[in-house]
């Protein structure tokens, strides 16, 4: 019997298949005591499987690319702290065998990040993934992780980890569903860069028995269980048309009536600018260099380093517009020599532009970098600062910008309410605005983005959030300057055009997003757009915001 479940879609596509589950998670290892002559030898069994599994992160990571690679580095720097791996090493000296010591010890490490405040929580499911690669190891079992299967499938899970997601093979893994995780959690961004239809956020999720048939529509949430042959073939048909016509979708963004809507690319690195030139982006809209400081949690990467890495997407974008964001540490992103360890609540403390202006040889030097990669090619250099909170941010950026020589436009990310409610003050020390919606929802709503119990709060469709992105487009409107969207609100087709009608400037989103955005936008006015935009901002509820908003457009 067809049933109907619901989710969170966060990569668009249709997905008909057979559920597989990931593999179950590591058992708890024993607690039997070892005898003191066998400690070292325990010790360096422990220590080498932390070692295998920090490298197999890093090369997955090195494989994967772009985001992910950042991710799986972040995760191989995890399970090297040397803090757990002293932890680990107390507790082999009074008698624990190295597995039961690597599971106790990260599960007092795991105890502090949960109750750090929601941000820092968000990062346990990735904890336990290192724990629990590293249990394995030593117990001579199966990774946990993604099936065997030489059929296609659906995988459903409670969560995906980074290191999962990121080497997924398209040809097998026909979509996946998970229990938890949000619209912005790792797994759901790195969903929509390998183009794998998803749904986040499914109550019931891991109760779906293994072999049962399930059409998943990444677009719209739902997951069909046991679909009947007439859904199938209707899902199907959509599916065949909506490939159609994104075969069909060139050229610049643009609304049907001729109202230009530049479409970009959020990229991690090099390794992302392939895609982004396939997919016709029109640049780079959000160019994240934090993949370049992941390398060594001791030390900064050096200026000729960095020069190199920037050159390569500079080069990438002739006459195109590349807006690069300096480094954004600190949260869920420390660097052992930038960021303090011993933060309450480092969601809300020092991270982002206020980390660098601590720091202001790193800012130096990165800023210094752009400016000699950009040397003699004709790219339009954009530079903006994450986490400014009023024009004194703005200012302080701005005046670094300019004593590093950069030939250059200097914005602000719009992240933090006061920035958004104050934009037109902002606006008076910087040249442009973009608006990172994952992080503005989240300090909107207090709901962190990575916590699937909240995600109805990280929804971009809120209408608060739009009025937000409505008041820091209206300001630059009024000041004459820009003001595009980077966070992944972009990549929805529908809200894309809410957003163009709210006057945001520009759009920028994962590769796979780009064609939907811009069939989508291709098809409806501009005056139609903002129609869509004042209904959803009339509406009392995120769903009743989307629908007002698809009414419209569909002329209902």
């Amino acid at each position: 019997m067809e049933t109907t479940l619901r989710g969170v879609g966060v990569s668009h596509g249709v997905a008909i298949g057979e559920v597989r589950h990931m593999g179950t998670a590591v058992l708890e290892p024993p607690a039997k005591q070892i005898a003191a002559d066998e400690a070292e030898r325990e010790q360096g069994r422990a220590r080498q499987a932390v070692e295998a599994v920090a490298a197999d992160l890093t090369a997955r990571g090195n494989l994967a690319g772009g985001e992910a690679q950042a991710v799986l580095e972040a995760q191989a720097l995890m399970a090297q702290d040397p803090e757990l791996i002293a932890d680990v090493d107390r507790r082999i000296a009074v008698g624990s065998t190295a597995e039961r010591a690597v599971y106790d010890a990260f599960a007092a490490y795991r105890d502090l990040l949960a109750n750090a405040g929601e941000y820092l929580a968000g990062r346990v499911a990735d904890l336990d993934d290192v724990r629990n690669r590293i249990v394995a190891r030593l117990l001579g079992v199966p990774m946990p992780g993604v099936p065997d299967s030489d059929e296609p499938y659906v995988l459903v899970a409670r969560d995906l980890a980074p290191a999962d997601t990121a080497l997924l093979d398209p040809a097998l893994v026909l979509g996946f569903v998970t229990e938890e995780g949000g619209p912005t959690s790792h797994s759901a961004i790195l969903a929509r860069a390998l183009g794998v239809p998803a749904v986040v956020a499914l109550p019931g999720a891991g109760e779906l028995a293994e072999g049962t048939v399930v059409a998943v529509d990444g677009s719209s949430g739902e997951v069909f269980v046991n679909p009947s042959a007439e859904k199938k073939a209707l899902l199907a048909a959509a599916a065949a048309e909506r490939r159609a016509v994104l075969a069909g979708s060139t050229g610049p963004g643009a609304t049907s009536d001729g109202h230009r809507v530049p479409l970009l690319a959020n990229i991690g690195g090099p390794a992302d600018v392939a895609a982004a030139v396939e997919a016709g982006a029109e640049g780079v809209g959000l160019f994240r260099t934090e993949f370049l400081f992941l390398d060594d949690d001791k030390k900064a990467p050096s200026q000729e380093k960095q020069v190199e890495a920037y050159r390569q997407v500079l080069e990438a974008f002739p006459e195109g517009r590349v807006v690069v964001r300096v480094l954004d540490a600190g949260a869920d992103k420390p660097l052992g020599f930038l960021t303090p360890a011993d933060e309450p609540n480092p969601a809300l403390g020092v991270r982002g532009l206020r980390t660098l202006l601590d720091h202001p040889e790193v800012l130096r030097t990165q800023l210094t970098a752009l400016a000699k990669a950009a040397e003699g090619l004709p790219v339009h250099l954009e530079v903006m600062a994450p986490m400014v909170a009023d024009r004194a941010d703005a200012k302080a950026f701005a005046d670094a910008c300019r004593a590093a020589g950069l030939r250059a436009k200097f914005g602000a990310m719009v992240e933090i309410p006061s920035a958004a409610l104050r934009a037109r003050s902002v606006l008076q020390e910087v040249e442009f605005l973009s608006l990172g919606t994952n992080d503005l929802a989240q300090y909107t709503f207090a709901a962190d983005r990575q916590v699937g119990a909240v995600s109805r709060l990280q929804d971009p469709w809120q209408p608060a959030l739009l009025d937000l992105v409505a008041m820091a487009a209206g300001a630059a409107g009024a000041e004459g300057k820009s003001c595009g969207v980077c966070g992944e609100a972009a990549s929805d087709p529908l809200l894309a055009c809410v957003l163009t009608g709210l006057g945001v400037t520009s759009l920028s989103m994962g590769a796979a997003s780009l064609p939907y955005v811009r069939a989508t936008l291709a098809k409806y006015t501009l005056a139609q757009c903002e129609r869509a935009a004042a209904a959803a901002r009339a509406a009392d509820s995120a769903e009743e915001a989307r629908q007002a908003a698809q009414a419209v457009l569909s002329g209902e």
